[in-house]
């Protein structure tokens, strides 16, 4: 809340945010949308050009990731020696803070700035570390992804698959004073990465079938976009207060609620919020309080606020220039306001809100918003055809009325002069009623002025030469304006009738073009055409036609109003029609005593092509002529939006189909690969032990081998079962508090002959889980680390706490994962080229464990490599 603003002021809050600024260390982030675009390589660049222009510039910590052309972009940049920890007997490598701090760049470079810091460091994320250097006045410029911001990883999760596990609350991007957007379209970055320039060969294949797909590029080069103009419009308005400057500026699109205590408000809110989300711009609230006003406005204001609205509260008297000075001040574009009920004498006077708006407000887009208490006004009537005698009845009474207007004038105007004033019931009645009832008005007309105005008087005789003149005259004129104003009248109804047609037409391909299903495309395909036809429509659709039979059967499929339904008769003549290709019906020359009319929608390839469906109508007299026409406009337009649905519903048919196709390959082919071992196995122990005089030691040692094998392919089994009731949506936990330690002990004993290293931090919190699904995850993460980390490896698992969740990690020190595979890890079945390679498997325990972890709203995710270009750290997080 904040008081109203003062007009040529700086606004306080604005200044106080600069001040702010001012004794820190400058911020810049590099903003990409996805790993590869140039983050890295635009940061050495502008820094290369600073330390060449001698500035002080350090590298404080860059991750080249192998690519030539990052490492060769160093040059001569000093490089600050990384820190080195010891965690577990392992060698870390780390960003050194305080060597940072006490060697004091005035610019220091630090990549990947989602980047979770190593055990023992000062802080647990890179971008505290910025905190403090910018703290110690150090200019610090970053990189990081879209991916990364907090409140983004969400939408990342739902449109890439993948969900991010190191993320940036978005305070870091609004707090810093530049951020530079390193943009490239998605085809050039896939490019890049074909060519080797992002990933390895083998690599880059991977990732092109999963995140890097070019729809998921495009949109996360799209939210990139969005956040840096959200950075960019926050640093105008500030500027604007800052320095007292009026708007709004066009800028950007911003939209303002007006919220007053009228019952209007709420729905003011929810309109403004429409609007906002449409126009993909920022949301403000005001609400202007008046000394005499009693009325709250609480609840639109709470409301607003849990729409993700910036409430603002003024006090003033005078309400449209306290709304004006607020609009202009915070750079709002589009005002929204309710429209109300005014007392009439304020509208008549223009005293009205929205009337004050629109003439103080010229440089504002108003919405007015209707007022739900007074509901949706009734339709109007329908109109109804004239009846048949009025256009007859009318001319007298035109005449009539001129009359009365000539004798009015008589003795003021000449006798010549009132001839003028029957011209005026010629063109009324040409133009409301045809040239034939202008004709006829003319002759009345004509007679009525011979006879009353014309000597001599009341007779039908002219008395003299010039009222002969005067008479043929009238004669010609009265004609040629019943002629003309008659046809013009009707030339201007049939171009409104055109009009309106090609309106229609307009409005149907933005509907077709708006329609994701055929179903709907069928259904506005009916509509639309009974409202041009002023009929009953339906759509018929082909059956494949049955065995035996060479033509297709048409179903019914949509109708307009719902129960319209051609009869049998009629059906007859819509076989024909589906297997000619040709109308047939009502008003044809096929089967023309059927009650129903029926039209081809063919393909775009022509006359010979294979027929769509039917458009069947039911006229109760013939279709016009500009109504037949914008049918067969309907139905080119029909033909080609129908075409164009199934072929994307053949296609989704067919990636479906292809999806299904692949996991089935998956799945044999684990089973050939991973389960023929065990088999083979059990049926070798059983050949031996048929054989006689076995020594009992070979026996038994044949036996226990049998059953290690035959447990064996029974989890193999059970994980294939699992994974399908994850998919299916099958799995229920059972939440309960759950002591972690005693759960990682269990999953540990179950581990025979392998010594496994624990670390588990006292006093965890008991979070709560299914201990059963909880003990299956711990199973299946010690498990995968022991099959990866060799007869002689280390494993080690961990618990710890980490703010409001409990983490639980398992790594090893095998061969580890792939950066490239590492947003794969959790697929079903995927096993990673380095690493599942030497080991059976069916893939499924990483991804088991996925879906159970989320079951239980926790979250998984895989580092690697940790340690000297070598192993693997899964991390299990779950809420406390």
């Amino acid at each position: 809340m904040s008081p109203r603003p003062d007009p040529g002021r700086p606004d306080p809050d604005a200044l106080l945010a600069r001040a702010a600024r001012e004794g820190r260390g400058r911020f810049k982030i590099f903003l990409g949308a996805a790993p590869g675009v140039g983050k890295t390589f635009e940061m050495l660049a502008e820094a290369e050009r600073r330390y060449a222009a001698g500035d002080d510039v350090v590298i404080g910590i860059v991750e080249t990731h192998g690519r030539a052309e990052t490492t060769a972009r160093i040059g001569d940049l000093p490089v600050l020696p990384r820190a080195r920890l010891e965690h577990r007997g392992q060698v870390l490598e780390e960003f050194d803070l305080d060597a940072a701090l006490a060697r004091r760049p005035a610019i220091l470079l630090l990549d990947e700035l989602a980047h979770s810091n190593a055990p023992g460091s000062r802080h647990p994320k890179r971008w505290q570390d910025v905190e403090e250097l910018r703290a110690a006045n150090i200019e610090v410029w970053a990189t990081m992804n879209v991916q990364h911001l907090e409140s983004a990883a969400e939408a990342v999760a739902r449109i890439t698959g993948v969900r991010v596990a190191e993320t940036v609350p978005d305070q870091v991007l609004s707090s810093a004073d530049a951020v530079e957007l390193i943009d490239i379209p998605p085809a050039e970055l896939l490019e890049r990465m074909r060519q080797g320039k992002v990933y390895r060969a083998d690599q880059a294949e991977r990732a092109l079938q999963g995140f890097f797909r070019e729809g998921n590029l495009a949109a996360l080069r799209e939210l990139a976009l969005r956040r840096t103009a959200e950075h960019v419009d926050a640093d105008v308005t500030g500027y604007m207060r800052a320095h007292a400057i009026e708007g709004p500026w066009p800028s950007g699109d911003r939209v303002m609620a007006l919220i007053g205590t009228d019952a209007a408000a709420e729905g003011v809110v929810r309109a403004a919020r429409r609007i906002a989300d449409a126009l993909k711009a920022p949301l403000v609230a005001l609400h202007v309080e008046r000394p005499d006003s009693a009325g709250d406005a609480g609840a639109a204001l709470r409301l607003a606020e849990q729409l993700g609205a910036a409430i603002v509260v003024v006090v003033a008297t005078d309400l449209p220039s306290a709304i004006l000075d607020t609009a202009r001040t915070r750079n709002v574009t589009h005002l929204v306001v309710g429209r109300g009920r005014p007392p009439a004498w304020r509208r008549l006077l223009g005293r009205t809100l929205s009337a004050a708006l629109l003439r103080e407000g010229s440089d504002f887009a108003l919405h007015l918003v209707p007022d739900p208490a007074t509901g949706p006004r009734p339709p109007p009537p329908a109109i109804r055809p004239l009846p048949a005698w009025l256009p007859w009845v009318t001319p007298p009474l035109l005449v009539a009325a001129a009359t009365l207007v000539g004798l009015s004038l008589d003795g003021l105007v000449p006798d010549a002069g009132i001839g003028m004033v029957y011209l005026v019931p010629i063109v009324a009645a040409a133009v409301g009623f045809g040239p034939l009832h202008g004709l006829a008005t003319a002759v009345l007309a004509f007679l009525a002025w011979n006879f009353l105005f014309l000597p001599p008087r009341y007779t039908f005789t002219i008395g003299g030469p010039q009222d002969v003149v005067g008479v043929v005259v009238f004669a010609l004129v009265a004609l040629l304006l019943g002629g003309t104003t008659g046809g013009l009248g009707r030339s201007v109804r049939a171009a409104r009738a055109r009009l309106a047609g090609l309106r229609r037409l307009v409005e149907f391909s933005r509907r077709l073009g708006a329609t994701a299903g055929s179903g709907d495309l069928l259904d506005a395909i009916a509509q639309e055409a009974a409202r041009i036809a002023g009929c009953p429509a339906c759509m018929l659709m082909p059956l494949p036609p049955a065995p035996g039979e060479t033509a297709p059967e048409p179903v019914l499929r949509a109708s307009a109003p719902l129960d319209a339904e051609p009869d049998e008769a009629s059906m007859a003549a819509a076989r024909w029609a589906m297997a000619q290709g040709r109308a047939t019906g009502q008003g044809t020359d096929t089967l023309p005593a059927a009650a129903w009319q029926f039209r081809p929608l063919r393909t775009v390839q022509g006359e010979g092509a294979a027929v769509l469906g039917l458009l069947g109508l039911r006229p109760n007299e013939p279709l016009g002529t500009e109504a037949s026409a914008t049918l067969t406009a309907l139905i080119d337009q029909a033909s080609v939006a129908l075409e164009r649905a199934q072929l994307v519903e053949e296609r989704a048919r067919g990636a479906a189909r292809a999806e299904t196709e692949q996991l089935r390959t998956a799945l044999l082919t684990s089973l050939g690969h991973d389960l023929k071992t065990p088999l083979t196995s059990i049926r070798g122990a059983l050949e031996t032990l048929a054989t006689p005089n076995l020594p009992p030691a070979t026996r038994d040692d044949l036996v226990a081998a049998a059953s290690e094998e035959a447990a064996r392919l029974g989890r193999y089994i059970a994980n294939i079962l699992d994974i399908v009731r994850l998919e299916g949506g099958q799995v229920e936990p059972r939440r309960e508090p759950t002591d972690v330690a005693a759960a990682i002990e269990a999953a540990v004993a179950r581990v025979g002959g392998r010594a496994i290293l624990r670390d588990i931090a006292p006093g965890l919190p008991p979070p709560r889980l299914d201990p059963v699904l909880l003990d299956q995850i711990l199973g299946n993460l010690i498990d995968n680390a022991v099959k990866f980390s060799g007869p002689d490896g280390k494993v080690a698992i961990s618990a710890r706490r980490e703010g409001p969740e409990v983490a639980i990690a398992v790594e090893d020190d095998g061969p580890g994962i792939p950066p490239g595979d590492l947003h794969r890890v959790f697929d079903p079945f995927f096993r990673a080229t380095r690493t599942d390679r030497v080991a059976a498997g069916t893939g499924l325990g990483l991804a088991i464990s996925r879906g159970l972890a989320h079951a239980m709203g926790g979250r998984i995710a895989a580092e690697s490599p940790i340690a000297q270009g070598r192993g693997a750290r899964v991390t299990v997080r779950f809420p406390t």
